[in-house]
This record gives structure tokens, C-alpha cells and sequence, in this order.
């Protein structure tokens, strides 16, 4: 299981929100090309990049940005207003490892399975939910979608990678929803990463733990937690 460093853009800084929320915001650094220097040479080969303008929005903004951190030789995995096809060429053209595509993937199936005809392994599925729910439109829309549905849906259709963020521990520095994670391992076979909520060391472990079991489980994304100091990549698997 590899920990993903994330880096949060808006409006060309690097930020963190509480529970996706815009009105609960924190700038860490105002080049964002900083953090991904730092977490690239304490070992880090992949980097989690969002673009919240995008995201919010429909239209990412931050691709300069992208472009510099993809130059510094770490892969990046980039989601955020990535809602076509042409979308999500661009960032891979750009040099982009990994696309996330949120939104329209989990509204419309179809898409999803043109996605992964047209990508295989170089596009996820981000799926934002909230107890249990699919949330969209950058966290501000519930669904009422079963999330364990839409996932069994994704595979289906050829999806390889889902991000599975869970919306009320995300920026908490609570611990991650395991028991959410773990559902998803037992109910679909493809490859997880899991976001939101870790806040200690403990908490990566316990992931890890869970990985042993389901080498399924390959990532998780840490924010929060590294800007605070709260858990440090030196001791972590990268």
C-alpha cells in the first residue's frame, strides 16, 4: 500500500478544506510547487493533485501548475473538472500519470465505460461519499446513490481504480472509515485508494493492516495530516 502525498489547488495555491467545504479553507503554501519539492525528495514517486477550482467549477484552471510538478519527476494522479473525454486527454497529455474523473463518471455509466475503453489504467474513478452515499459537483451535491452500487456498476463497465474519499472524515485528522473501506474490498475486485480522515501514523497502519489481507487496498491519500506534522513520509511507504 503506497501513500499518496496530496497537493489541493484553488486559485493557484495549495489548500486544504474541512469536509470539502470552500467556506473552510487553509492556505499552507502560496507556490504549490513547494510542497511537491518537499514530499518528492523525502522519497515520494506520486503525488495527488485536485483542482478545486476545477472540481467546483467544471473548469480546472491550475494545468501550469500541473506541468511544473510533473517536471520535477514525481507521477502525477490529478483530478478535479476532468467531465470529457478531451478533459482528461489534456492532463495526460500534459504528463499526468493518473486521472481521476469524479462527477460525470459516477452521473453517467456510459461515460465511465468510454473512460476506461479509452484510458485503461490511466484513468480512476473518484467516488466522494457521505454516509454511504455518492456526493458530486465538488462534495455539494448528494446523489442518493448507494456507493457500494455505483462501484459494483464501475467495475462492470472496465473501471480498474476507484478513490474513495470519505466526505465527513475528510481534513478531521479523525482516522479514515475503515469499515467503508473494507465494504468496498468485499464487494468489488478491482484496486482501491482511500482518502479522507487519516491523522496519525496509527492510522496508516491500521490501512496497512487491511492491505495485507486485501493487497487490493494500494493507496491511501494523506493531506491534512502531513501539512500539520501529524504523520511524517519518512516512516512511510512511498
Amino acid at each position: 500500500m503506497r501513500v499518496y502525498p496530496a497537493i489541493d489547488l484553488k486559485d493557484g495555491s495549495c489548500v486544504r478544506l474541512i469536509q470539502g467545504r470552500e467556506d473552510k479553507q487553509t492556505v499552507y503554501f502560496t507556490d504549490p510547487i513547494e510542497p511537491a519539492r518537499r514530499w518528492k525528495s523525502l522519497g515520494a514517486e506520486w503525488i495527488h493533485m485536485v483542482d478545486l477550482n476545477g472540481a467546483f467549477t467544471g473548469t480546472p484552471v491550475n494545468h501550469s501548475i500541473i506541468a511544473e510538478v510533473v517536471k520535477l519527476g514525481v507521477k502525477v494522479q490529478l483530478g478535479g473538472g476532468l467531465r470529457s473525454i478531451e478533459a482528461v486527454q489534456k492532463v495526460l497529455d500534459l504528463g499526468v500519470a493518473r486521472a481521476v474523473v469524479g462527477t460525470r463518471a459516477c452521473q453517467d455509466i456510459g461515460f465511465a465505460r468510454e473512460l476506461a475503453e479509452a484510458f485503461g489504467e490511466k484513468v480512476a474513478v473518484g467516488i466522494d461519499a457521505m454516509d454511504g452515499k455518492v456526493s458530486v459537483h465538488g462534495w455539494t451535491h448528494d446523489t442518493g446513490k448507494p456507493v457500494l452500487e455505483l462501484a459494483s456498476e464501475l467495475e462492470k463497465v472496465g473501471i480498474r481504480t476507484l478513490i474513495h474519499t470519505d466526505i465527513a472524515t475528510d481534513g478531521m485528522l479523525t482516522g479514515p472509515n475503515l469499515k467503508a473501506t473494507q465494504a468496498l474490498l468485499d464487494t468489488v475486485g478491482i484496486d482501491i485508494i482511500a482518502s479522507g480522515g487519516v491523522g496519525s501514523d496509527a492510522d496508516i497502519q491500521a490501512l496497512q493492516s487491511i492491505s495485507a489481507k486485501h493487497p487490493r487496498l494500494i493507496g491511501v491519500i494523506v493531506g491534512k495530516a502531513l501539512y500539520e506534522g501529524k504523520v511524517t513520509l519518512e516512516k512511510l511507504p512511498l
